[in-house]
């Protein structure tokens, strides 16, 4: 079967399935597949491709035609010009989280640390990392099988990261808190709210945050308040009909809105 020929049979049954990204999903996976470029591949569409390669490509067609995330079928993902491991256990990084990156970045301050709460990948805290030059960075996970793809990921970018397995901030020592800057992309969609079937077959401990979405985000200013020393910066991450009561959370513990910028906000104490 040439390429071609088998573009147009997958493309079809993607977009049967309802897949919105149907020609776009099918050209990535024969990429991965073929071992050729989207370029090449558009230029030769008589090249034939090999039977195991096309049991291969059919299998993961079906698996993306069922709504199996794109990333989770690669098994990795592209955040901030990088490439990350995804599995089943954490949530693909998105586009709107880069935002917390440009943030951060802006700040342009010399933190003692940054630290990444709710690390899942390791995206947040491996590009924090990348892209601030030596700064430390911690990383803490309520799941361990969280922890160990971010684990994975620090050590093929080659970044040295603290990771901690815990609930929030309750998991770092006290010390590590003090004069840091937060990175928060915690669960903040609504218990009743909506998603695509993409991201049902992600980990909905990684999404929901309780009736109104902000349940962890209450815990976490909940133990910052408690902390001696408070960070001076938290960036966050919501939906933005969300923002005015996080800011209402965050003004609890002394905190006020800086900058806003789609999904990210910028608190300082």
């Amino acid at each position: 079967m040439t390429t071609n020929d088998w573009l147009k049979l997958a493309v079809n049954k993607l977009k049967k399935a309802g897949i919105g990204t149907a020609r776009l999903d099918a050209l990535v996976l024969l990429e991965d597949a073929s071992g050729k470029d989207r370029a090449w591949l558009l230029a030769y569409p008589e090249f034939e491709l090999a039977k195991l390669q096309t049991e291969k490509l059919n299998k993961l067609i079906a698996r993306r035609a069922s709504h199996e995330p794109l990333a989770q079928i690669r098994g990795k993902t592209e955040f901030y010009g990088r490439e990350f491991i995804i599995n089943k256990h954490v949530l693909e990084p998105r586009p709107e989280s880069e935002t917390m990156i440009d943030l951060l970045k802006q700040l342009n301050l010399k933190a003692s640390a940054i630290v990444d709460v709710g690390t899942g990948s390791g995206a947040l805290a491996i590009t924090a990392k990348l892209e601030i030059q030596g700064v430390k960075v911690l990383a803490t996970d309520i799941d361990e099988k969280c922890l160990g793809v971010a684990k994975k990921n620090a050590s093929r970018l080659s970044v040295r990261i603290e990771f901690y397995h815990g609930n929030l901030l309750a998991a770092l020592p006290g010390k590590a808190l003090a004069s840091a800057i937060i990175l928060c992309n915690l669960p903040y969609v609504p218990d009743n709210f909506t998603i695509n079937p993409a991201a049902m077959n992600e980990p909905r401990i990684a999404i929901f945050g309780g009736s109104d979405g902000l349940d962890v985000y209450r815990k976490l200013f909940r133990q910052i308040n408690k902390l001696r020393v408070k960070p001076k910066f938290i960036l966050t991450e919501s939906m933005p009909p969300q923002h005015q009561e996080l800011t209402k959370i965050a003004g609890t513990s002394g905190y006020h809105l800086t900058e806003t910028d789609d999904f990210i906000q910028l608190f300082t104490h």
